[in-house]
């Protein structure tokens, strides 16, 4: 089951600034930062956050993956200021 109880886009979006879309998955991207620097496989990440079964839908998988480890990314690096100055989405 994703971490999500949100649906995954096949790209997260893009915008300069955090979005609904980052704040209903701020877990999903914590839990995909943990399991890359965990060194957990594709295949595992795919399966267990993102619900997709990556031997099936390899393409889909990486591309599911890599945008969304990216936009992770950048909310540490940049989108957690909107978050300090706007809130934390509440649970």
């Amino acid at each position: 089951m994703p971490a999500s109880q949100f649906s995954i886009a096949n790209t997260p979006p893009n915008d300069a600034t955090v979005t609904s879309y980052d704040r209903d998955h701020l877990r999903l991207y914590m839990r995909l930062i943990d399991a890359n620097d965990a060194g957990a496989t594709l295949e595992e990440v795919a399966s267990a956050l993102l619900g997709i079964d990556a031997t099936q839908e390899p393409e889909r998988a990486r591309q599911v993956h890599d945008s969304h480890l990216f936009r992770a990314r950048w909310m540490t690096e940049q989108g957690y200021r909107d978050l300090l100055r706007n809130g934390l989405p509440t649970a």
